[in-house]
């Protein structure tokens, strides 16, 4: 592939803050644009030729063979544009984006690859341009990129699986983004300085994401991969009928603290009539087919507030952040009720400009 900049490229990363900082908060101002909640990509096209590099060591091309005919027909012939591939479902009038659906296009079966892209076809959403024919804009400033993205993006008929998403320079503007387009299932909001140039790697960016706190009860633990010590807290809630389900985990502790665990949490244990811990296994997914889902029970008793991003379904959409344990609490009072839903939000409004 022929391209005027150094391939692999890595994308430009965002570190998290708190609130929407205000434009004059940097030399040259903000940029806003909505965070899109899906697989980060950069498509890289050279005539016929096209890549779906990822963030991470796995190219994401054989898993999208709908967006690389996409790329064909809407991209610029030589380009590397930066961009989020999702999956929407719902009605007409009524969608949002679909993580379930999204994460299950990774299949290493090329006949499950070929459906799905049929069944819960992808679209991208680019926010960023790298380069143009033979120009590498990775040195120009973010203001320079969006005007010659825009420009390049322009003749995108109705419909087309590739968007351009839409940026603002008016912080109210962003905040309310943020509040209203949750409900489409987007994850934040992004700020970029408009002066600042193509940094792959670095956190150059700002992303603002929603964050809220709940109560869910122990219902178990996995053993630390090195055999030793707590590796994962699982986490759960009652439903309506009074039944306990699973709704996530918390993962991130220190090597002491994984052992301290252990031991704190020995009395509950659900032990068998020989005095052993009873084991239990989670749902397997693609994603452990290989991996040990199995953990030690434990009488649900115990409640934990946690810190979380988004809900999927009946579930935490990444993993919890442990805060505290509420003793305080009744584990029979850790429903799902208690967590505020966002209000519907069409996607097509979001992505509308």
């Amino acid at each position: 592939m022929d391209l005027p900049i150094a391939l692999p490229v890595s994308p430009m990363l965002a570190k998290s803050v708190p609130a929407v900082p205000e434009p004059d908060a940097v030399a040259g101002g903000y940029s806003y644009e909505p965070k899109w909640d899906g697989f980060r990509c950069i498509v890289l096209r050279d005539g016929d030729d096209v890549e779906l590099a990822s963030r991470g060591s796995k190219p994401l091309t054989r898993y999208f063979p709908e967006m690389v005919e996409a790329a064909r027909e809407h991209l610029p012939e030589r380009c590397a544009v930066d961009g989020e591939i999702v999956v929407r479902r719902g009605e007409p009038g009524s969608q949002r984006l679909d993580w379930e659906s999204l994460s299950q296009r990774i299949h290493p079966a090329e006949s499950r690859v070929r459906r799905l892209a049929v069944e819960t076809p992808a679209e991208l959403v680019a926010f960023d341009l790298l380069c143009l024919d033979g120009e590498n804009l990775m040195d120009a400033p973010f203001a320079r990129r969006r005007e010659r993205l825009e420009d390049a993006m322009s003749a995108l008929a109705v419909g087309a699986p590739v968007h351009l998403t839409r940026v603002t320079r008016d912080a109210a503007v962003a905040q309310e983004w943020f509040t209203t387009f949750e409900g489409a299932g987007l994850d934040g909001v992004v700020a970029k300085a408009l002066r600042s140039t193509y940094q792959p790697g670095k956190r150059t960016m700002l992303k603002i994401k929603h964050s809220r706190t709940a109560e869910a009860v122990l219902v178990g633990y996995r053993v630390h991969k090195s055999g030793s010590g707590v590796g994962s807290l699982l986490l759960g809630m009652y439903d309506g009928a009074g039944n306990l389900f699973n709704v996530g985990g918390i993962s991130a502790f220190t090597d002491r603290r994984r052992r301290e665990l252990v031991d704190e949490l020995d009395d509950l244990v659900v032990r068998d009539e020989s005095g052993e811990a009873v084991r239990g296994e989670t749902d397997r997914s693609r994603f452990s087919a290989n991996k040990d889902v199995s953990f030690v029970r434990l009488r649900p008793e115990r409640v934990v507030e946690v810190k979380f991003d988004q809900l999927e379904g009946a579930r935490f959409r990444h993993s919890a952040q442990f805060l505290r344990w509420r003793p305080d609490r009744d584990p029979r009072s850790c429903t799902l009720e208690q967590i505020e839903r966002p209000l519907a939000y069409d996607l097509d409004d979001v992505l509308q400009r």
